[in-house]
């Protein structure tokens, strides 16, 4: 581990201007690549006082042992020299996107004297003309098959055109009027050429015209009593339109833009990009990054959009790129698409009206797209046993934690403070196994007390239960181990009889002792404990000055952070439900002859104050063991209520209080 002193560049080395940096390790491999307006001001951030910065960029800059830099004349080339490197040098402290499949492509060979239609995936090459990239191949051929009536150019491969040239006769396409047959001379090449066109054109966007010309040519053609052409028009129109049904229009305006959104944990970042044409949505994709960095989110839309448009050809690139934050140097992102479009392209984040309302789909398949990574990577065997390996390793633990249980603390400013243990077997949840905990002996808001309180009770009736399977008339350990896990009395698993292979709570030092306090006091010390720390995913043990740090791509770090969250959720579900329970009590307190069966009864019809509030008498009386007088008493009580302040909301996923209007 080098010291960031030993090869800090000497004061006033750095030039002041926009430039690319490298950082190199002792056997001279790129571990980072970043890029500046001033490198003399960024390069200067990395060497002060290590305790200031990030844990992950003390990683960095204690891995590398110098420091090199190129100065460019501009931030635009500063970006693409970034990305050329990142590319190149692959480092692994900068972010690796990874594609969880690749995309197809509808492409048009123009460069071809007879222009092909296909579907493609890969790299692109010149003199082909792309659209999407879209989600399923299926549904670019169901597309296709459509439009070929309409636009009958040809799709067939090299081969078969040049067998059919050779032979004189088209292929089966050109027997039911889906290809003009030029492989047999039925049209020019400069007739084959028009329909191309046509079809890219269409493609693009222009589909008005073509439809209302189809439309034009089908009244003629019944004015004239041609009616076997007036009926193949009119069904080359339900083509047409059943292939603009499967592209519902998204945005009126008509605007080109791409749409990207972003979800993201403290390890992983799903990506999502939606692809609106004319309109219309054109093609979907997107992946799952790994985040290796503390990269923000403005830096993370930057990231995805040089990834995204590295090496596109100029009408893949819309004029329009809409993101949930603007990048910390959008100027120069603007400009280096716009050199690459040939024409002006905004970056813009989207506060109203259509393009916000699609921003919010794109985020929900973000979201989702995340959601359904984590599951597959959750529910795959090798990848839970390794993480379990990485655990026992990491940890020191005697075998690996094939039981983890995960306690964490929930309040508001001191009430309703509850608690909750989750339990994962094999490195999968056991929901049956889940408890709850209300705290009783501590007063206010203290998470440490609190956390103290839960590991004693949890322990405490894990030593009562140990000793009543030792209890002479149960046989004693050695004859009954197995079977006693089980009530004799009522057949069922006792509660806390199963000592677990790693005690997690969520926290840092102060948690973390107070668990180890109450553990010892027990007397059990042969269960391991950890504690893991939010912010910054620190693995922290008992009476250890510093954490443990983990990968950034380590599994066992993926499943500790579910096991946390999972007891998080858990703990905030319990609590939002007896706080709602609390406010319904109070709010009838004044109700004379309520009593605590009848208030129950109202909690279970009406599952919270603000339904309860909004029932009317009819409603209420409705309740078994209520009348007219009581249910009126209970609505003007409620009545009265509703100018007292409500507590304020949480936010499930972070805890944190959710304020008026935010």
């Amino acid at each position: 581990m080098a010291d960031p002193a030993t090869y800090r560049p000497a004061p006033g080395s750095i030039p002041d201007a926009p430039g690319v940096y490298r950082f190199r390790d002792d056997n001279r491999q790129v571990v980072y690549v970043g890029k500046a307006k001033s490198l003399r001001s960024r390069l200067s951030s990395y060497f002060q006082d290590i305790a200031h910065l990030h844990p992950r960029t003390q990683q960095m800059v204690t891995t590398a042992s110098s420091v090199e830099w190129t100065v460019v004349s501009n931030e635009v080339e500063a970006l693409q020299l970034e990305y050329t490197w990142i590319k190149e040098y692959d480092p692994r402290f900068n972010v690796k996107y990874r594609d969880d499949k690749s995309y197809p492509w509808l492409a048009v060979t123009l460069d071809e004297e007879f222009p092909r239609v296909m579907v493609g995936r890969g790299a692109k090459r010149k003199g082909v003309r792309y659209f999407g990239p879209y989600s399923h191949a299926w549904a670019i051929r169901e597309t296709v098959d459509l439009l070929l009536r309409v636009f009958p150019m040809r799709s067939c491969t090299n081969g078969v055109f040049k067998r059919s040239e050779q032979i004189g006769r088209p292929c089966l396409l050109g027997y039911i009027g889906k290809c003009s047959a030029p492989c047999v001379g039925r049209v020019s090449p400069e007739e084959h050429r028009e329909i191309v066109d046509d079809f890219c054109s269409f493609l693009a966007g222009n589909t008005t015209t073509y439809i209302k010309r189809l439309e034009r040519d089908m009244r003629a053609a019944a004015g004239e009593q041609e009616y076997e052409r007036a009926a193949r028009l009119r069904d080359d129109i339900n083509a047409l339109r059943k292939a603009l049904d499967k592209n519902a229009v998204v945005l009126g305006d008509g605007t080109d833009a791409d749409v990207i959104a972003l979800a993201d944990d403290p390890l992983e970042v799903g990506v999502q990009i939606f692809s609106v044409r004319g309109g219309r949505v054109r093609g979907q994709r997107g992946w799952v990054a790994d985040k290796t960095d503390d990269a923000g989110t403005g830096e993370m839309v930057e990231r995805a959009m040089m990834k995204l448009y590295d090496g596109e050809q100029a009408e893949a690139i819309p004029r329009e790129v809409l993101v949930p934050t603007l990048p910390e140097d959008a100027a120069a992102v603007a400009d280096w698409l716009t050199q690459q479009r040939g024409s002006r392209v905004a970056i813009r984040v989207p506060q109203r009206g259509d393009k916000r309302a699609l921003m919010e789909t794109v985020e929900r398949n973000a979201r989702q797209a995340l959601i359904l990574h984590k599951t597959k990577r959750a529910s795959d065997l090798t990848t839970r046993t390794r993480a379990l390996e990485e655990l026992q390793v990491a940890l020191a633990l005697p075998e690996a934690p094939l039981r983890i249980e995960c306690y964490d603390i929930s309040n508001l400013q001191g009430t309703e403070v509850v608690a909750s243990m989750v339990v994962f077997e094999d490195g999968l949840p056991r929901k049956s196994e889940y408890r709850r905990f209300v705290i009783r002996g501590v007063e206010g808001q203290n998470d440490v007390a609190s956390m103290h309180e839960t590991i004693t009770r949890r322990f405490r009736r894990y030593l009562d239960e140990r000793a009543a399977l030792a209890a002479p008339e149960l046989g004693g350990d050695d004859e009954a181990e197995g079977p006693a896990l089980v009530d004799p009395d009522t057949g069922k698993p006792r509660k806390f009889a199963y000592a677990p292979g790693l005690v997690v709570v969520d926290g840092g030092p102060p948690q973390v002792a107070a668990a180890y306090d109450a553990m010892r006091q027990l007397g059990v010390d042969d269960i391991p404990l950890c504690g893991l720390a939010k912010r910054l995913e620190e693995v922290w043990l008992p009476e250890q000055d510093d954490p443990v740090i983990l990968p950034r791509t380590s599994e066992g770090l993926y499943l500790l952070q579910r096991v946390r969250d999972e007891a998080h959720r858990f703990a905030i579900t319990h609590h939002r439900g007896r706080r709602s329970r609390t406010m319904v009590e109070s709010a009838l307190d004044d109700v004379p002859g309520l009593g605590e069966v009848r208030r129950k009864a109202l909690l279970r019809r009406f599952g919270s104050l603000k339904k309860l509030r909004a029932a009317t008498v009819e409603e209420v009386a409705a309740v078994p063991g209520f009348g007219p007088r009581t249910a009126t008493a209970v609505v003007e009580a409620l009545a009265g209520d509703r100018t007292t302040p409500t507590a304020p909301a949480i936010n499930m996923t972070t805890g944190e209080i959710i304020e008026e209007g935010s």
